[in-house]
C-alpha cells in the first residue's frame, strides 16, 4: 500500500519491521528478501541511520539460522554506525545482540564485555530497564559458568530493581534462573518457593513455555522433599502446557521424571508405561543419554518385578546406546544393572566382571554431572557397586572378593563422596590458589565445562527441537576440555595432590594403611550391604570383616537414643525432675547399641585405643559412651573417630607443624553466656594464645592467622542444613562460615576445636557418607578435630574444655586428656548428654606443649 502510494520511507520501515515476525515463523528466506528490499529503499532515500538499524535485522536472521560469525559481523557494523549517530538505545541493543552471538560462539570473555558496555550506555543515558536487562544477562552468563554465588547475588538484586521499574518479565526470568540454580545446589525449599513465584508470574504474562519450566522445577523440588503426590500432579500439569506449546522434547522428559517418582513409590506398572513412552521417543532423537536413562529405568522396574529376562534385555539395550554417549555415569549405571541382573541369575563370575566394569567407569568421574541427568537419575545411591562387590566377600562357598579387596571397596565408597558433592555443586576444590598458575587454569577449565554442559542442555531442550550438528560441536568442545582437565590433575604438584588426598580416588593399599596404625590401636570400620551391618577390624598386623546385625535395627535403636538426648533441649525445668528416669532410659539404649555393634567384636579388641569409622547414621553414635554392664566404653579404652580409614592414615602421616601459637574465638550470647568463661580459660591454657570475642571474632581474623597457629578453638553456635550440608555453618562475629568458606582457608593447626551446637553433625545419605564441617576442616589443613555430636550444655562444656586442655597441656595426649575430662565431668553430671557429646577426630599423637602466654581482643 505504501509502495502504491509512493511513500518509500514507510514502505521501507514496514519491510524492516516485518523481518522479526517472519523470523519467528521460520520463514528466513522471506525475512532476508524483505530486509534486502528495505536496504535498497533506505539507500535510495539516503537514510543511513535506519540502514544501521537494519544491520541488526540482518544479524537476527543469520543468528536464528546458527550462522553466528556472519551475524556477529552485522551486529558489529550496526553498533559502530549507531554509535556515530549517538543513537545510544539502539546501540545498546546491538551490543546485547553481539553478546548473545558470542554466547553461541562460546566466547565468555567478549560476551560479558559486550553486556558490560551495553550496561554502561544504559546507565549513562538513563535507560534503567535496559540496564536491568543487561544485568540479568550478565548474571545469566555467570550462571552458565557455574559461578553460582555471584549469579545468585546479581539475580536477587536485579529482581528487586525490575520490581521497582515494573519490568515483570525480567522479574519472572530471575525466578526461573534462581530456581534452576537452587536445584543444582540442592537447596530444595528455596527452589520450590522461587519456582512457584516464577510460575505465577509467567502464567499471568501468558508465557506458556516459561511457565511450564518453572512448574517442572517446582515439581522436582517437591520430589526431592519426598512429596511425590504433589510432584506428580505438577509434572502432569507442566507436560500438558509443553504439549500445548508444541515443544518436541519436554513432554517426554517429564514422562521420564514422572516414571522415576512412580518407581520410587513402587507404582511399577504406571512407571513402566510412562518410561516406555519416553524410551520410544528418545530412541529416535539426538538425545541418546535420555534414551539410556529410560532403558535403565525399565531394567530396574523389571528387576523389581522379578523379570530377570526383561531386565537383561533393557540393560543390553542401554549398553548398545551408551557407547556413543561418552558419559561415565551412564556407563556405570548400565554395567551396575548388568551385574545386578547376573546376580539374580546366580551367575557370580558374570556379575563380578560387570561390577568391576561399573566400578572402573565410576572412578573416571572427576567432573560435575549435567544438571538434567542429575534431576532424573534414579540411582539414589551412586555407590551401589561397592556394596555389591563387598557383598561378594560373604559367599561362604566361593568368595570372589578377599577381605583386603572388600576393605578397598569400602574405602573407595567413603572417599569419593565429598568430591562428587563439591563438583556437582559447582565449587572448585582449588578455590584458594595463591601463586599456582595451574590452579587458576583448573578453575577456568571447570568454569568452561560448566558453560558447555549448560549450553548442551539448552540446545537439547530448545523450543524448535534439537539440532544434532550444534550439539555435537558443543560436545566436542566439552570433551576437549575434559581431557585437558584430566591432564592437569595429573600435572598437579605433589604437595597439592597430598592436600586433596582424602577427596580424590587413590589406589588402596592395605600395607600402607596398616603401617599408619599405631601399636595398641585398632581401627573398626562399619559398612552396610543388603541392609546388614558389617565391621572390618584392622590392626597393624591383621584384618577381619564380620557380619554383625541388621543395619535398620541399629538405625532404629540410634533414633531412640537421639530422642532421649533431644529432651534436654526442653531445659532443666523439664529434665531435672526426671533425671534418674532419663539416665536409666538413655543407658538402656546405649547397652542395646553396644550389644548390636560392638559386643560381637569385643574378643578381638586387644588394643588400648579404638578408632571408629562409622557408616550412615552411625556418624551420630557416641561409641565412647556405649555401655556394657556398669561401665562405659570410655572407661576401658581411649577412643577417637575418622571419616574413613584412609583419611585416618593420611592424618596420622602428617608431620606436626613447628608453629606454637594459638587462636581462640568466642561468641557468647544470652543462650550461651558461659562461652565467655570457656574462651577465656582455654586462652589462658593454650600456648601463645590470642583471644577474640564477639564482633572481633571474625572470619578475616581466621583467614589472616589460620596458617600461623598450632591450636584453634572456636566457641560459638552452628547452623545445620539437613537439606544441603554444604551450607551448614558456624557463626562468627562478621557472619557465618560455611563449608565452602572452609575450602578457602589454610590452617596449620594440629587441633581444631569447635565447641558449639552440633558442630560434628553431618548429613549422611546413600553415596554421601559424610557431608559436614569435618571434611572442610581437614581439607583446610587441620590434623585433629574436637567436635560435638549434639547441642551441648553451655556450663558443662566450659568445664569439660578447661579440664581437657589442662590435661592435654600437661600430658600431650589428646585422647587420654579427653577420656580423663569426661570421667571428671561425669562425677557431678552422670548423664551422657553432659559428658559425652565431644568426639576426637583424626590423628593420634602425643606432643608436649610450650609455656602459655595470651592476649585478648574484644
Amino acid at each position: 500500500m505504501y509502495t502504491s502510494a509512493g511513500d518509500l520511507k514507510e514502505a521501507a520501515r514496514t519491510l524492516s519491521h516485518s523481518t522479526h515476525p517472519l523470523i519467528l515463523c521460520g520463514e528466513y528466506d522471506r525475512a532476508f528478501a524483505a530486509a534486502q528490499k528495505a536496504r535498497a529503499l533506505f539507500s535510495e532515500l539516503g537514510d543511513h541511520k535506519r540502514l544501521a538499524d537494519l544491520e541488526n535485522n540482518f544479524g537476527n536472521i543469520l543468528h536464528r539460522q546458527d550462522r553466528f560469525e556472519e551475524a556477529l559481523a552485522h551486529y558489529e557494523a550496526s553498533y559502530k554506525a549507531l554509535a556515530n549517530y549517538e543513537a545510544w538505545e539502539h546501540a545498546a541493543i546491538a551490543l546485547s545482540n553481539m553478546a548473545m552471538c558470542l554466547i553461541s560462539l562460546n566466547d565468555f570473555a567478549r560476551s560479558i564485555d559486550c553486556y558490560q558496555r551495553a550496561r554502561e550506555l544504559c546507565v549513562k543515558y538513563g535507560m534503567p530497564r535496559l540496564r536491568d536487562q543487561a544485568d540479568y544477562n550478565i548474571a545469566y552468563l555467570y550462571y552458565l559458568r557455574g559461578e553460582y554465588s555471584r549469579a545468585i547475588d546479581m539475580l536477587l538484586a536485579i529482581r528487586r530493581a525490575c520490581e521497582a521499574n515494573g519490568d515483570v518479565y525480567h522479574v519472572a526470568l530471575c525466578c526461573l534462573d534462581l530456581s534452576d540454580i537452587y536445584l543444582e545446589l540442592n537447596l530444595t525449599q528455596e527452589a520450590r518457593e522461587t519456582a512457584h513465584e516464577g510460575f505465577l508470574r509467567f502464567r499471568k504474562l501468558g508465557m506458556g513455555y516459561e511457565a511450564a519450566k518453572t512448574l517442572a522445577n517446582e515439581a522436582i523440588a517437591y520430589g526431592r522433599q519426598g512429596n511425590a503426590p504433589q510432584a506428580l500432579k505438577l509434572l502432569a500439569k507442566a507436560r500438558k502446557i509443553f504439549a500445548r506449546e508444541k515443544n518436541a522434547v519436554w513432554p517426554y522428559l517429564l514422562d521420564l521424571y514422572q516414571a522415576v517418582l512412580l518407581f520410587r513409590e513402587q507404582r511399577y506398572s504406571e512407571a513402566s508405561n510412562l518410561c516406555r513412552r519416553a524410551a520410544n521417543f528418545f530412541d529416535h532423537t539426538m538425545l541418546p543419554g535420555k534414551a539410556v536413562l529410560a532403558h535403565l529405568l525399565l531394567a530396574r522396574i523389571a528387576l523389581q518385578l522379578q523379570d530377570v529376562i526383561a531386565a537383561a534385555k533393557e540393560s543390553e539395550s542401554a549398553l548398545a546406546k551408551v557407547a556413543g554417549v561418552e558419559a561415565p555415569v551412564l556407563i556405570y549405571e548400565t554395567y551396575l544393572l548388568l551385574g545386578q541382573t547376573a546376580l539374580r541369575r546366580g551367575d557370580k563370575p558374570a556379575a563380578y566382571a560387570a561390577l568391576q566394569e561399573a566400578r572402573r567407569n565410576l572412578e573416571t568421574i572427576r567432573i560435575r554431572l549435567r544438571r538434567e541427568d542429575l534431576k532424573i537419575s534414579f540411582v539414589g545411591n551412586r555407590l551401589e557397586v561397592y556394596e555389591a562387590l563387598v557383598d561378594l566377600h560373604f559367599d561362604n562357598r566361593n568368595p570372589r572378593v578377599s577381605a583386603e579387596e572388600a576393605l578397598g571397596y569400602i574405602e573407595a565408597a567413603k572417599s569419593r563422596s565429598m568430591t562428587e558433592a563439591l563438583f556437582e555443586n559447582g565449587k572448585s576444590l582449588f578455590a584458594n590458589a595463591e601463586d599456582s598458575k595451574l590452579d587458576e587454569q583448573i578453575r577456568d577449565l571447570r568454569a568452561e565445562l560448566n558453560w558447555y554442559y549448560h549450553r548442551i542442555e539448552l540446545e537439547q531442550l530448545r523450543l524448535e527441537g534439537t539440532f544434532g550438528e550444534s550439539i555435537e560441536r558443543l560436545k566436542q568442545e566439552a570433551r576437549s576440555r575434559e581431557r585437558r582437565l584430566t591432564q592437569m590433575f595429573r600435572e598437579m604438584p605433589v604437595h597439592e595432590r597430598e592436600n586433596t588426598a582424602f577427596d580424590t580416588q587413590v589406589e588402596f593399599s592395605l600395607k600402607d594403611l596398616q603401617a599408619a596404625i599405631p601399636a595398641d590401636t585398632a581401627v573398626i570400620e562399619y559398612y552396610s550391604t543388603r541392609d546388614r551391618l558389617i565391621a572390618a577390624v584392622l590392626t597393624s598386623e591383621s584384618i577381619r570383616i564380620e557380619t554383625l546385625t541388621q543395619f535398620e535395627q541399629v538405625c532404629e535403636s540410634l533414633q531412640l537414643l537421639r530422642f532421649q538426648l533431644s529432651k534436654f533441649r526442653l531445659g532443666p525445668v523439664f529434665t531435672q525432675p526426671f533425671h534418674e528416669v532419663l539416665l536409666r532410659t538413655t543407658n538402656a539404649h546405649l547397652e542395646d547399641l553396644y550389644r548390636q555393634v560392638l559386643e560381637p567384636l569385643r574378643d578381638r579388641l586387644k588394643a588400648k585405643h579404638l578408632v571408629f569409622v562409622p557408616h550412615g547414621s552411625m556418624h551420630f553414635l557416641p561409641f565412647h559412651a556405649l555401655r556394657n554392664g556398669d561401665e562405659y566404653l570410655a572407661d576401658t579404652y581411649t577412643v577417637s573417630y575418622a571419616p574413613s580409614a584412609t583419611l585416618f592414615a593420611f592424618c596420622q602421616r602428617k608431620v606436626a607443624t613447628p608453629k606454637q601459637s594459638s587462636l581462640v574465638l568466642g561468641l557468647p550470647d544470652e543462650r550461651a553466656p558461659h562461652i565467655r568463661t570457656e574462651a577465656a580459660s582455654v586462652a589462658s591454657l593454650l600456648p601463645q594464645s590470642e583471644l577474640y570475642l564477639q564482633e572481633a571474632a571474625t572470619s578475616e581474623i581466621l583467614r589472616k592467622k589460620g596458617s600461623e597457629i598450632n591450636f584453634l578453638h572456636i566457641a560459638t553456635h552452628g547452623i545445620y542444613r539437613q537439606d544441603n550440608p554444604m551450607f551448614s555453618a558456624i557463626r562468627l562475629g562478621d557472619g557465618y562460615l560455611n563449608l565452602y568458606d572452609l575450602y578457602q582457608l589454610r590452617l596449620s593447626a594440629k587441633l581444631v576445636t569447635l565447641s558449639g551446637c552440633a558442630t560434628g553433625m553431618n548429613v549422611v545419605a546413600a553415596g554421601d557418607e559424610l557431608l559436614g564441617l569435618q571434611r572442610g576442616l581437614f581439607y583446610a589443613g587441620a590434623t585433629s578435630l574436637l567436635l560435638s555430636l549434639w547441642d551441648v550444655n553451655d556450663r558443662t562444656t566450659a568445664e569439660l574444655m578447661k579440664e581437657f586442655y589442662s590435661r592435654y597441656i600437661e600430658t600431650g595426649d589428646m585422647a587420654g586428656a579427653l577420656q580423663a575430662a569426661m570421667r571428671s565431668l561425669r562425677i557431678e553430671n552422670p548423664h551422657p548428654y553432659y559428658w559425652a557429646p565431644f568426639v576426637l577426630v583424626g590423628k593420634i599423637e602425643k606432643p608436649v606443649g610450650p609455656q602459655v602466654t595470651s592476649k585478648t581482643t574484644e
